[in-house]
């Protein structure tokens, strides 16, 4: 279950345990119950697939704001811009698993017809059945249950992919600005700690600052400071994994102290970096009165998420605007 003690604001009702599971290489998972969290514009290098337990989520997510309501998936893809917030007052409660792109390639390999990267088409997908699959994998890796864990992810990436996958688009970069914007990109990334200011970056590129400001928010979706606050969490993300202490890790990626990286930390992540770290040191949570899927039970998933059945065939909905009862 999800810990009291491991996000911020307790006191209303909020909470957020992210963590990793050994079994489950390359994926992290979150539950979390957010009422008055907002999350700013930032980006995964993993998919986002978060299955709405209750109440409404709202992302912004190119360039419209989607609709999530209990019972549907919010999906996003990687490096993708996105918000958060909640769209009801009683908040949304949900659970997430974060496959990187090379898990969500290798299952698409085996299990689907598509070609390229895989990713998927529509941000929202109104499908009960694969949100109870994505809380089953976080009931089995709560448990210690790798078998039950590994079977259900593939079971429900694959049927996601079914129903709303398509290749990812490839960003190609082409004209002048795309190019301006690679080179700026490749700049902040070399000087994460100590970046130029924008018109000194415009000036080493030979552009403008407003010129540069445009392309490179063509680019990735973001103004350059947001991108480098968003690298600079993606890097700390590392560093507390490797067991850095969040103080240390604050000063490393370029914030001036821990409470700097405390506020951004958990304006993107979901969680602060102390609890981040602590969570994801324990690998394996083990919980007692849950039930773990039996064999038996994992074949029927499989039965039902392989078989040639019309509606993997269909094309998902997409969520633009709430329906009268605020879900999608």
């Amino acid at each position: 279950m999800v810990r009291s003690g491991s996000g911020s604001g307790s006191g209303s009702g909020e909470r957020a345990r992210h963590w990793r599971y050994a079994e489950l290489p390359g994926v992290d998972l979150l539950r979390a119950r957010y009422v008055r969290k907002t999350f700013v514009r930032h980006t995964h290098e993993h998919f986002v697939i978060a299955a709405i337990a209750e109440g409404v989520e709202v992302f912004h997510h190119r360039g419209a704001d989607q609709y999530a309501g209990a019972g549907t998936l919010a999906l996003v893809n990687p490096d993708t811009p996105h918000t958060g917030r909640a769209g009801v007052p009683e908040g949304w409660r949900y659970g997430a698993v974060y496959p990187s792109p090379e898990v969500v390639a290798e299952i698409a390999a085996e299990t689907t017809t598509l070609r390229g990267a895989p990713g998927f088409v529509s941000p929202v997908l109104d499908d009960a059945y694969a949100v109870g699959l994505v809380h089953q994998v976080l009931r089995a890796a709560e448990e210690g249950n790798a078998l039950a864990a590994d079977t259900l992810l593939r079971v429900a990436v694959t049927r996601l992919l079914r129903l709303n996958g398509g290749p990812l688009p490839q960003r190609e970069v082409r004209s002048a600005g795309a190019r301006i914007a690679a080179r700026a990109r490749g700049v902040l990334e070399e000087r994460l700690t100590d970046p130029p200011t924008l018109e000194e970056l415009a000036a080493g590129l030979g552009t403008s600052s407003f010129a540069l400001l445009r392309a490179f928010r063509d680019a990735y979706g973001l103004p350059p400071h947001a991108w480098l606050t968003d690298a600079r969490v993606r890097r700390a993300r590392r560093l507390l994994d490797a067991g850095v202490a969040p103080a240390e890790a604050a000063v490393e990626v370029g914030f001036t102290d821990q409470p700097h990286l405390n506020r951004h930390f958990a304006r993107i992540v979901g969680v602060p970096p102390g609890a981040y770290q602590r969570e994801r040191k324990n690998v394996q949570d083990p919980s007692e009165g849950l039930l773990v899927p039996s064999w038996s039970w994992q074949n029927r998933q499989l039965s039902r998420t392989y078989a040639p059945t019309a509606v993997d065939d269909r094309t998902p909905p997409s969520s633009g605007t709430p329906s009268a009862s605020g879900s999608p």
